[in-house]
C-alpha cells in the first residue's frame, strides 16, 4: 500500500465540512468539488435534480475514461452525498486523541463528507502514481438527508457502471451493507368539528380524542421483525385549551427489506387508524408516499466480491451486513446498477456529538484506492 498523505486528507476534510451544505443549498460544496475534479482530469456535469426540487444545484456527475488497454475493466461508480443535517454550516473540526469532533455548536458533517473526501483522495492517489484504472464514474448527490430526494430525481440515463459503491455507511471501513429497507411515509389527518370548549362543547367533535382512540387500535409498531419496522413519529393538533379541536395530524413511516411485508404493514396501519377514527365519529384525509424500494445485493455477487478483494488488498476485514436505513443506494439499485453501502466510521450522526476517527477516514481513502486497483488486477 502507498503511504497516505494524512495531512492533505485532514485538511481537505476540514475545508469541505466548513462550507454550508444544508439540503437544497449545496452550491458551494458542488462548486468546490467541480473545481477539484476538473483539476484531476474528470469531465463534470450537473443534472436537473436541483430544478425539480427547488435547490441551488443539481447532482454532480464526473467521468474519467479508462487507462489505455483497460477499457474492458469493470465500470465503477463511487458515490457520496453533499448535504448534511443541520446545524452543520461552518463546522469547525476539533481533534482529540486521534478523533475528530465539531466544536459542539454544529454536527461534524462526516455524514457524508467522510465519503466525499475518501472518493477524492482515493482517486487522487491512483492518478498521482500513474496507475492503470478502468472507467470511473463519480456521483455526488444533493438532498439525501430527509428523504433521499436527490438520487430519486437523478438523471438515471446518465448511470453508466457495472457496480456502484456508496460511501455513506456507519461501521468502520470494511463494513459492507448489502441490503436495505424500502419506506412508505404516511400522514393521516383526523378531522372533527370545532366548537367552544366551555360554552358548547357538545356541538364539537374532538379530533384529539378520536385520534387517541384510533392510535390505541394500532397493534403493530416499533420493531415488527428482523427486517420490518413501523414508527408513529409526529402528532399535532388543537389551537387553544378552550376550543374543541377539529384537526389532528399523525405522521410516521413503515420500513421493510421485504416489499410484500412493507405494503401489507402500510395498508394495515392506515386502515386501522381510518376505520377507528370513523367509528368514533371523525373523518380522515390520508396521504401516503412511497419513498423508495428495498434492495438486496447477493453476497456472492461480483459487486461484493470486488469490495472484498479491495479490503484484502488494503488489510481491512470485509464484513457484510444489512441495514435499517435508506440511502442513495436504494435508487441506484432501483435504476439498474447494483450498489452496496460502505462504512466510513461515522458515529453519532445527526447530532452535535458526531465524531469520526482519523484512522477510519484514512482507511476509507485506502479502500477507494484499493477498489480502483482491484478492478484492474
Amino acid at each position: 500500500m502507498p503511504a497516505l498523505n494524512k495531512e492533505r486528507i485532514l485538511a481537505e476534510f476540514k475545508e469541505i465540512v466548513a462550507l454550508p451544505s444544508h439540503g437544497l443549498r449545496e452550491r458551494q460544496v458542488c462548486d468546490l468539488l467541480t473545481a477539484k475534479l476538473r483539476a484531476l482530469g474528470f469531465a463534470t456535469k450537473e443534472d436537473e435534480a436541483g430544478v425539480a426540487l427547488g435547490g441551488d444545484c443539481g447532482n454532480l456527475w464526473a467521468e474519467l475514461p479508462a487507462s489505455l488497454g483497460y477499457e474492458n475493466a469493470p465500470k465503477l461508480l463511487l458515490t457520496a452525498h453533499m448535504d448534511t443535517v443541520e446545524p452543520s454550516s461552518g463546522a469547525t473540526v476539533v481533534e482529540k486523541d486521534g478523533v475528530l469532533y465539531s466544536d459542539g455548536t454544529t454536527t461534524l458533517g462526516g455524514d457524508d463528507k467522510a465519503g466525499v473526501v475518501a472518493i477524492l483522495e482515493g482517486v487522487r492517489m491512483i492518478l498521482e502514481q500513474g496507475l492503470p484504472h478502468g472507467p470511473v464514474q463519480l456521483l455526488f448527490c444533493i438532498c439525501e438527508e430527509g428523504g433521499v430526494n436527490g438520487s430519486r430525481c437523478m438523471n438515471k440515463a446518465w448511470l453508466n457502471a457495472d457496480a456502484a459503491y456508496a460511501l455513506d455507511g456507519e461501521g468502520p471501513p470494511g463494513t459492507v451493507e448489502i441490503g436495505a429497507p424500502g419506506q412508505y411515509k404516511y400522514k393521516i389527518d383526523v378531522l372533527g368539528k370545532k366548537a367552544h370548549g366551555g360554552i358548547e362543547p357538545e356541538k364539537g367533535i374532538n379530533a384529539i380524542m378520536i385520534a387517541a382512540k384510533a392510535l390505541a387500535a394500532v397493534k403493530h409498531y416499533g420493531r415488527i421483525d428482523e427486517e420490518t419496522t413501523c414508527n408513529i413519529g409526529l402528532i399535532a393538533g388543537g389551537v387553544a385549551t378552550n376550543v374543541v379541536p377539529d384537526l389532528v395530524s399523525i405522521q410516521g413511516d413503515a420500513r421493510s427489506r421485504n416489499d410484500a411485508k412493507l405494503i401489507a404493514l402500510k395498508d394495515e396501519l392506515v386502515d386501522t387508524i381510518v376505520s377507528a377514527a370513523e367509528k368514533f365519529g371523525g373523518r380522515t384525509k390520508v396521504t401516503v408516499e412511497h419513498k423508495y424500494a428495498p434492495f438486496s445485493v447477493a453476497e456472492d455477487s461480483k459487486t461484493v466480491a470486488l469490495v472484498k478483494k479491495a479490503c484484502a488488498l488494503c488489510g481491512l476485514t470485509a464484513v457484510c451486513r444489512l441495514t435499517g436505513g435508506g440511502s442513495d443506494a436504494n435508487f441506484i439499485n432501483a435504476y439498474g446498477v447494483p450498489c452496496v453501502i460502505l462504512g466510513t466510521g461515522m458515529s453519532n450522526v445527526h447530532t452535535t456529538e458526531e465524531f469520526l476517527r482519523k484512522e477510519d477516514l484514512e482507511n476509507s481513502c485506502l479502500l477507494v484506492y484499493s477498489l480502483l486497483r482491484a478492478a484492474v488486477l
